[in-house]
C-alpha cells in the first residue's frame, strides 16, 4: 500500500469533522482512490434525465444515477458561479474568502484547497475548464479591470497540469469570436492555447484531461482532477448534430438541449476510459452543478437562440440562479464508485460543495485543516451507508442582487433578508421542497434558534473575511455582507 503522509497544520477550527479510522478502514483498498470533480456551469435541478426531464437526454449521466448515489438536496452553496468554486476547493464558505460575485477578488493563496490537500499526500493534480477565481494572465483579462493584481491561475494554485479559460464561453467552437463579450482565451499552465479549439467545447476539454489521467495511470500515480465544463451557460451553442437530435423545438431550445447532451457523452467518454484504464473501481466520480438555471421566462424570437440558456429548468423548486431558494442553489449532484458505493441510491440527506474537502481528507486519510474554520463536513460515513444523517448545519450568504441568508439544519431551512422588509421565512425541506408554505408562525422558536446559529456563523466569517485565519500577511478583497 502507498504509504500516506499528512498535511500537518497547527491549531484548532470550528465546525471540523475528525478523521475517522472506521471509515477509513471502510474505504482501504490497495492504494488511495483517484477522485475525479465533474461541475456543470448553470445547469438546473430539472435538467438531466436522472431527475426527471423527459426531452433533454442524457443517458451517460443516467447511468451513473443507477450505478451509484443521485443526491436530492445537494447544494452548490453560491447562488452564481464563482463563489461555488471557491467553496469547491477549500469546505469554506466564500464570503471568508471575500469572493461575494463574480469577477471580483481572486482564490487567496493562503487557502489549503482540494489540489494543496491531494498534492501533499503524492496526488497528480489537474484542471481543465472554467476557472473564474482569478486571472489567467498578469496583462490581460476578459472581465477583471487589473489583471495582475487578480492573478491566480490554477497551476499557482498547486494544480500539476491546467487547462483554464477564466470565464465562460461558448458552447461551441469556444475560440471562434462569435460572441466578443465571451471572448476568454484557453491557457494551458501559462501559455495561450490555439490548437484543437474547434467543435464541441466539452469535448475541448476532455481532450485535455483524459491523456491527464492516462499519463498519472502510466505512472503508477493517485490522481484528483476538477473537470469543470462551460455548460449549459451562455453562450449557449450547438453543434449541428446536436441540433437536430431536438429539430422539433426552437432554435434557443435546441441549442439548451443540444449542448447538455454534447456534455453527457464525453462524461461518458470519460468513464469508458476509466475503465479502459483499469481504475473505475479505484476513482470516485463526482457531478453536479455551480448554481440554479440562468433567468425565467421565454425571450424574445429575435434573441432565442442566444438566450437559449433561459431554457433551464429548476424542476419544482422555488427560484433560480442567484437566489438562496432551492431553485438558485439545490443542484443536480451523483457520486459513482464502483465496488465501493453500493448501486441504485437516493439520498436525501442534505448536502453540499463544501463537504467535498472533508470527505477527500477522509478518503486519503489526510487531516483536515485545523487553523481555520471549515463549513462542510465528511460524508464518507453517508458515502458507505454508516450514518443516516449530517452534524453540522448548512449554511449561505449572499450579497446578489440582495442581502439574503439561509441555514439548513436537518430538514428545515431558514431565509431571511436582512436589509429588506420581508420578514423571516421557515421551510421544512422534506415535506415542502418547493419552500411554498412558510412556516415561521408555527414554530418562531425553532426559527430564532436557526437565527441565533446563522449570527454566530456570519461572526465567525467576518473574523475570516478580515484575514485572522492566516499567519502571513493577507490582502482584503471584496466587501463584507451587511447585517443589521
Amino acid at each position: 500500500m502507498r504509504h500516506r503522509t499528512f498535511l500537518k497544520i497547527a491549531g484548532f477550527g470550528i465546525m471540523l469533522t475528525a478523521f475517522s479510522p472506521e471509515a477509513a478502514t471502510a474505504v482501504e483498498k490497495d492504494r488511495s482512490p483517484n477522485v475525479i470533480f465533474l461541475l456543470a456551469d448553470d445547469l438546473g435541478y430539472g435538467d438531466t434525465g436522472f431527475n426527471g426531464n423527459k426531452i433533454i437526454k442524457t443517458p451517460h449521466l443516467d447511468a451513473m444515477a443507477e450505478e451509484g448515489i443521485r443526491f436530492t438536496r445537494f447544494y452548490s452553496i453560491g447562488p452564481v458561479c464563482a463563489p461555488t468554486r471557491a467553496s469547491s476547493l477549500t469546505g469554506r464558505h466564500y464570503m471568508r474568502l471575500g469572493m461575494m460575485d463574480v469577477n471580483v477578488g481572486k482564490l487567496p493563496k493562503q487557502e489549503i484547497t482540494l489540489a494543496k490537500v491531494c498534492k501533499a499526500n503524492g496526488y497528480a493534480t489537474g484542471h481543465f475548464g472554467k476557472w473564474h477565481l482569478g486571472t489567467l494572465s498578469k496583462t490581460e483579462s476578459p472581465r477583471h479591470k487589473d489583471p495582475a493584481k487578480d492573478f491566480a491561475p490554477p497551476w499557482e494554485r498547486d494544480y500539476d497540469d491546467a487547462l483554464a479559460t477564466e470565464i465562460s464561453v461558448p458552447t461551441w467552437n469556444p475560440a471562434s469570436g462569435a460572441h466578443k463579450k465571451h471572448d476568454s482565451p484557453y491557457w494551458h499552465n501559462g501559455n495561450k492555447v490555439t490548437e484543437n479549439l474547434e467543435g464541441d467545447d466539452s469535448r475541448v476539454i476532455m481532450d485535455r484531461a483524459i491523456p491527464f489521467i492516462e499519463k498519472a495511470v502510466a505512472a503508477d500515480q493517485p490522481f484528483m482532477t476538477t473537470i469543470w465544463f462551460h455548460t449549459p451557460h451562455s453562450p449557449v451553442v450547438a453543434g449541428p448534430e446536436y441540433l437536430k437530435m431536438y429539430e422539433e423545438y426552437t432554435e434557443g431550445q435546441q441549442h439548451y438541449y443540444g449542448c447538455i447532451t454534447a456534455m453527457d457523452e464525453q462524461i461518458g467518454r470519460l468513464r469508458a476510459e476509466l475503465k479502459r484504464l483499469g481504475v473505475d473501481k479505484n476513482t470516485i466520480l463526482w457531478f453536479g452543478s455551480d448554481n440554479g438555471p440562468e433567468g425565467g421566462g421565454r425571450p424574445k424570437p429575435k434573441y432565442d437562440a442566444y438566450h437559449g440558456a433561459f431554457y433551464g429548468k429548476a424542476g419544482n423548486f422555488r427560484g433560480r440562479k442567484r437566489s438562496l431558494y432551492n431553485g438558485g442553489v439545490c443542484v443536480p449532484a451523483l457520486a459513482v464508485w464502483p465496488g465501493t458505493i453500493d448501486k441504485g441510491q437516493t439520498l436525501q440527506v442534505p448536502s453540499s460543495t463544501l463537504d467535498y474537502l472533508p470527505t477527500v481528507c477522509e478518503l486519503i486519510g489526510s487531516e483536515q485543516p485545523q487553523d481555520r474554520p471549515i463549513d462542510g463536513e465528511s460524508l464518507v460515513p453517508i458515502l458507505l451507508g454508516k450514518a443516516k444523517e449530517r452534524h453540522t448545519y448548512i449554511p449561505f450568504a449572499s450579497t446578489i442582487k440582495t442581502s439574503q441568508l439561509a441555514l439548513i439544519k436537518g430538514d428545515y431551512k431558514l431565509f431571511t433578508m436582512p436589509a429588506s422588509a420581508q420578514g423571516d421565512e421557515l421551510y421544512h425541506l422534506h415535506d415542502d421542497p418547493a419552500e411554498a408554505n412558510n412556516l415561521i408562525e408555527e414554530h418562531p422558536e425553532r426559527a430564532q434558534s436557526m437565527k441565533a446559529d446563522l449570527k454566530i456563523w456570519v461572526e465567525s466569517c467576518r473574523k475570516s473575511f478580515e484575514g485572522k485565519d492566516y499567519p502571513e500577511p493577507y490582502e482584503q478583497q471584496g466587501t463584507f455582507l451587511k447585517v443589521e
